[in-house]
C-alpha cells in the first residue's frame, strides 16, 4: 500500500477520490492527513476531529477483497479489521453496527465506504485524543504510522469474511443497547437480528450496512 502524507485536507476521502479521478488507479493507495477540516461522516454528516487524531482513506480494487465478502458489508469488514489491530494492542474499542467505533458508551470514530466501478474506497476517522465531552478517544497510546502499518498488513492477509463475521456476530450483542440512524430516524437496535451478509432484520425489514 502506497501512502501519501498530507498536513491538512478538507477530507481524505474526497481528496483520494478526486486524485484517482484525475490520475487513474495504478496501485492500492492511502492518504493520511495530520488534520482534516471537513471530513465525511455517515448519512451526509461531517466528522471533523482535532489535529493529531487519525484521518486516512484508501482505495483498492474490489478483486482484492475476500471472495466471500458481501460488498454491502465492506464497512463492517474494514472497521472490524481495525478493531482487531487495536485489540491486539490491548484496546477495548468495539464496533457498533455498522461502522461506528466506541469505547464503552462513547463514539470515538467511524468508517465510510463507497464504490466506483471496480474500485472501493474506505475512509476512517479515529479520535486518538479528546475532542469534546460528547465523544470519547482511544484508550491506548499508539503512533499513527504503527496503526497504518499493522492495519494494511492485516487487510492484505485477511482472506475470509466468514472469519471476521464469526467474531463480529458475538460483539454485535453490544449494539443492541444502542440506536442507529436508519432512513434519517433514530431506531433502537434492541430487537435487531444480524444476518450473515452483515445486514440486520428489524421490524420485518432488512437493513443493509453499506455506508
Amino acid at each position: 500500500m502506497k501512502i501519501l502524507e498530507l498536513d491538512e485536507v478538507e477530507s481524505t476521502h474526497t481528496y483520494l477520490r478526486e486524485l484517482i479521478k484525475s490520475n487513474g488507479y495504478t496501485e492500492p493507495l492511502a492518504v493520511i492527513s495530520a488534520h482534516q477540516t471537513n471530513g465525511i461522516g455517515s448519512r451526509g454528516n461531517h466528522w471533523t476531529g482535532v489535529k493529531g487524531n487519525l484521518f486516512f482513506s484508501f482505495v483498492i480494487q474490489k478483486s482484492d477483497l475476500p471472495i466471500d465478502l458481501p460488498l454491502q458489508s465492506a464497512s463492517i469488514f474494514f472497521s472490524y479489521l481495525l478493531k482487531v489491530v487495536l485489540e491486539e494492542k490491548k484496546s477495548k474499542l468495539w464496533l457498533k453496527w455498522p461502522n461506528d467505533f466506541y469505547i464503552t458508551d462513547k463514539k470515538i470514530g467511524g468508517t465510510i465506504t463507497t464504490v466506483t466501478n471496480e474500485l472501493i474506497y474506505c475512509g476512517i476517522g479515529l479520535n486518538l485524543q479528546e475532542v469534546s465531552s460528547e465523544f470519547g478517544c482511544l484508550d491506548i497510546n499508539i503512533e499513527k504510522k504503527e496503526v497504518l502499518k499493522l492495519y494494511f498488513k492485516k487487510l492484505t492477509k485477511c482472506k475470509s469474511w466468514k472469519q471476521i463475521f464469526s467474531l463480529y456476530k458475538i460483539e454485535f450483542q453490544k449494539s443492541k443497547k444502542f440506536q442507529s440512524t436508519i432512513q434519517n430516524k433514530k431506531v433502537s437496535l434492541t430487537k435487531a437480528i444480524l444476518n450473515k451478509d452483515g445486514s440486520i432484520d428489524l421490524d420485518g425489514k432488512k437493513v443493509y450496512s453499506l455506508r
